[in-house]
């Protein structure tokens, strides 16, 4: 493993995941466009062929399905959505592989829920799967499943699907494709606008105004791909945001786009996957010595720390742990069903032994299962 901590390292690295958004891939009419398509693989393939193991997260399957229906628009209630994605899924896809054949690699699908994160099985399958992809020399080519997923079940975005895939592989270097050459200080389209070339903290960059909104044929804006950026370079991945004009320059470490260096270590899988994949399906409210302890970093939350709990979950779920004054201080998986906790709320180990016998004096959460709330 490379880890890219400058982007002049970006051409020495072992393994990277390039996302590339819906308003790159598709033209003003929303069809496919192909040239844009066969570029980018002509780029991608380049890369695979000087032994950088490449995985590819790419939206446009929703945008390649407008055309063939004869719409007018990306659509947006959910069935007509999941029907534009049937179609335009083997679209995309049939596209990539002709493509990418055409330089002589093999490529494969993959396509995710959130559910394929929240739960831990499905995601251990994901991982081995894409592992195995890349050993047999094999470009995955990734995409949220829009033709079945549900607005519950959405990563809402391919910005963030592209920082867990990243995790998920532990890549060297997340590089995000878009139709905007990088952060800007400003909208770019406003006189005066200048490219931000290096980010080293995303504190530096609290002043700068984003926007949420994504094109008319993708779903993420600025505000996404920032999102996605802060959960990779929190995870140890570092993050370069360029024009998929760019892609060859980008890749080859040219001073293009935006560099987002590293903020945090590399963290296991388990941990990333409670802090930002796993559902949270529930509040624990904790009172003082509790937050201070969690805090700490050392400590299990035992249920004397706690005054109170929001929402209905099963043993295993993700639950929020609110300090005092109601902001959020970790995420953890609760050992035990919501309804079981009135009974334990607020009372002592020993106590909780003697009442109710074994089995109900351990931690609701367990310290290997909390990630702290990022400040």
């Amino acid at each position: 493993m490379i880890l890219a901590r400058t982007r002049s390292a970006l051409p020495a690295a072992q393994r990277i995941v390039v996302k590339i958004g819906s308003s790159s891939l598709t033209g003003p009419d929303g069809r496919l466009d192909l040239e844009a398509l066969r570029g980018l693989v002509r780029v991608l393939a380049a890369a695979h062929e000087g032994g950088t193991q490449v995985v590819l997260v790419t939206s446009g399957a929703v945008a390649a399905g407008i055309g063939p229906l004869g719409l007018a628009a990306r659509p947006r209630d959910l069935a007509t959505m999941q029907a534009a994605a049937s179609v335009g899924q083997g679209m995309l896809v049939a596209r990539y592989t002709e493509a990418f054949a055409h330089h002589g690699v093999r490529v494969g699908q993959i396509l995710l829920t959130a559910e394929d994160t929240v739960r831990r099985l499905r995601y251990k399958n994901a991982q081995r799967a894409l592992t195995r992809l890349l050993a047999l020399g094999v470009v995955p080519v990734v995409n949220e499943n829009d033709a079945v997923t549900t607005d519950e079940l959405k990563f809402g975005d391919n910005d963030r699907l592209a920082a867990l895939v990243a995790h998920l592989v532990r890549a060297d270097a997340l590089v995000l494709l878009t139709d905007v050459d990088g952060l800007h200080d400003r909208p770019p389209t406003r006189p005066g606008a200048r490219r931000i070339s290096h980010v080293g903290d995303l504190a530096e960059i609290a002043d700068v105004p984003v926007t949420s909104r994504g094109s008319a044929v993708g779903t993420g804006g600025m505000v996404t791909k920032l999102e996605s950026v802060r959960i990779a370079t929190g995870s140890g991945v570092p993050v370069l945001l360029a024009a998929a004009s760019n892609a060859a320059r980008a890749l080859a470490g040219e001073d293009v786009g935006t560099f987002f260096a590293v903020t945090g270590r590399r963290t296991s899988a388990r941990r990333l996957w409670i802090a930002h994949a796993a559902r949270v399906r529930g509040r624990l409210h904790l009172d003082d010595g509790a937050a201070r302890a969690v805090l700490g970093g050392r400590a299990s939350l035992l249920p004397a720390g706690v005054t109170r709990a929001e929402g209905e979950f099963d043993a295993g779920d993700a639950v929020e742990l609110v300090g005092p004054d109601g902001a959020v201080v970790a995420r953890g998986l609760v050992a035990f069903d919501s309804h079981e906790l009135p009974a334990l709320l607020g009372r002592q180990t020993a106590e909780l032994r003697e009442a109710l016998g074994e089995g109900y004096d351990r931690e609701l959460v367990h310290r290997d299962d909390l990630v702290l709330e990022r400040r």
